[in-house]
């Protein structure tokens, strides 16, 4: 008697698997900070992916399927590196910068707020920084985020509420304090539209 044939393992949509490359990207530097870790949890993911890919449902949304398992796989290495912390070198973030090079055609005064934006993000505590990177960026509903990140509706709205209310205030402190002349005062036009919404 021959073994059983096992079924068919489900194929992911490479098109759209290669497009949610770069958000994949955009979102792993968020989390990380760093373009080097970034790049490794997108590959992470991407292996998760592909080894758990019976499970993703056909016509189902790949990008917030992907952008799940890149939140466990992310939350996993913070809790392993937290228990391997003495072996975990704090010079290795300064050999890379933190973003990647704007395009040349972008002017010059919006790279650098630009710049002054991404930075001070990577001050926000990550849960609240993985939630504006979300709606703001990849413009996922509510539901959905609440989905991805397995948390209620309401946690999303209110990490939201208070990430956007931080990056306000630390855009105004940076302005006061000398980036910007005194006498500009900061608006809330000058928050990017899809953060401050």
């Amino acid at each position: 008697m021959s073994p059983p044939l096992s079924a068919p393992v489900a194929e992911l949509p490479k098109a759209e698997l290669v497009a949610a490359v770069p958000r994949l990207r955009r979102y792993a530097r968020v989390l990380t900070g760093n373009p080097t870790r970034a790049d490794d949890l997108v590959q992470d993911t991407l292996l998760r992916a592909w080894s758990k890919r019976r499970l993703w449902r056909a016509g189902s949304d790949l990008r917030a399927w992907l952008f799940t398992i890149m939140h466990n796989v992310y939350m996993n290495q913070r809790k392993r590196a937290r228990r391997e912390a003495s072996d975990i070198s704090i010079d290795s973030e300064s050999e890379y910068d933190k973003f990647p090079p704007l395009a040349e055609h972008v002017n010059p005064l919006t790279r650098i707020e630009l710049h002054e934006v991404m930075e001070l993000m990577l001050r926000l505590p990550v849960e609240q920084r993985e939630v504006l990177l979300l709606t703001a960026v990849e413009e996922l509903p509510y539901a959905q985020i609440a989905a991805l990140l397995a948390i209620p509706i309401g946690t999303v709205m209110s990490r939201l509420s208070r990430a956007r209310e931080k990056l306000r205030c630390m855009m105004t402190a940076a302005r006061l304090a000398g980036a910007q002349p005194q006498s500009r005062e900061v608006t809330s036009n000058q928050v990017p539209a899809r953060v401050r919404r």
